[in-house]
């Protein structure tokens, strides 16, 4: 049986004997798994390498859970950045000045299975100390966001701005030809941020920055429909970039269920920010805690509902919650955890 345009599959119920992969130029990954009696289970998955451990499948909806232990973390040393030496400080309770998880391949992490998701090729999960920060440097040609979790991030870059945002808020900035920027934690306590890259429509677009306060009402027990397409003028929201993407946060108190539809031919990554959630996809489930993500990849012809449930929270800057981000963007075949 063939599950799916774009699935990866083989039923347990089968017994697949140790699967098969191939690569050529003239076509996509095609995963061949041998089962009892000379029957097969195929499936074409674009760029993709499927695990039967992993992936949930229903028809060609699926799921995949990524675990906070499957995240790397990266403490570098200060002087990289232009901070001094790490020092003792009563607000902070790590060694290093920065913590940062990555979710995708990224600075001195490289894993070629592991290097995006569709259009999403960064989301880095940073926690910064007090005075600390990241000094003046370049970027070209991406779409960064910066959803803030805690503190305050401090922004000044080459085309004069100068900013703050608090939790909740985005700061965007669309690098094109080319621009330098800094980003520093200038208050007394700790800052967490989820810095995200998703590569442009294109090249060469003129810099651009834009930054949107967040409003805690907007995602309290609701979608806060934050990030959506310059390309599409029908859907407004604060920050508009180059590229078919949309970005998403929650806030919900402790039971709360909130639903998503999960259009056709598209796909999400859901990040656990803060809590404990359940995620219940088409009958699946995964339960999400602080750091997890998770894969959503929908259907060929139908939408999906997906329905996130707040099994835990913590204390927050806005009251008892547990907190998501998610990016929505369409399903291309490319990317995703290919080594769980």
């Amino acid at each position: 049986p063939l599950c799916g345009e774009t699935t990866c599959w083989s039923p347990r119920s089968l017994s697949a004997s140790p699967q098969l992969c191939m690569r050529s130029t003239e076509s996509p990954f095609v995963l061949l798994s041998l089962v009892h009696f000379g029957l097969a289970v195929l499936s074409v998955s674009g760029d993709s390498v499927c695990s039967t451990e992993n992936i949930l499948c229903s028809q060609d909806t699926m799921i995949k859970h990524i675990p906070a232990a499957a995240l790397h973390v990266s403490e570098p040393n200060p002087a990289w950045f232009g901070n001094g030496p790490n020092k003792p400080d009563k607000s902070w309770s790590n060694g290093n000045w920065l913590k940062s998880r990555f979710h995708f391949s990224f600075a001195e992490y490289r894993n070629n299975k592991n290097d995006h998701f569709g259009v999403l090729r960064v989301m880095n999960d940073d926690l910064v100390q007090p005075k600390r920060g990241f000094g003046t440097h370049p970027h070209e040609d991406m779409e960064i966001m910066t959803y803030v979790v805690h503190g305050k991030l401090t922004h000044k870059d080459s085309m004069g701005n100068s900013r703050q945002v608090g939790r909740g808020g985005v700061q965007y900035m669309s690098a094109g030809t080319g621009v330098r920027h800094s980003e520093h934690n200038t208050g007394k306590g700790p800052l967490r941020f989820i810095q995200c890259w998703v590569v442009p429509d294109r090249r060469g677009y003129e810099p651009r920055y834009g930054q949107f306060n967040g409003k805690a009402s907007s995602r309290k027990d609701q979608w806060a429909h934050l990030v959506s397409a310059l390309s599409d003028p029908d859907v407004e929201t604060p920050v508009k970039v180059h590229q078919d993407v949309n970005m998403y946060a929650t806030e919900l108190n402790q039971g709360v269920g909130l639903p998503y539809e999960l259009q056709p031919r598209r796909q999400a990554y859901i990040l656990c920010i803060e809590g404990e959630v359940r995620v219940v996809v088409n009958g699946r489930e995964a339960l999400l805690q602080r750091h997890d993500a998770l894969e959503v990849y929908g259907a060929k012809d139908s939408p999906v509902l997906v329905e996130v449930i707040a099994e835990g929270v913590e204390r927050t800057e806005t009251g008892e919650r547990a907190h998501l981000l998610m990016f929505e963007m369409q399903r291309d075949g490319s990317g995703g955890r290919k080594d769980l």
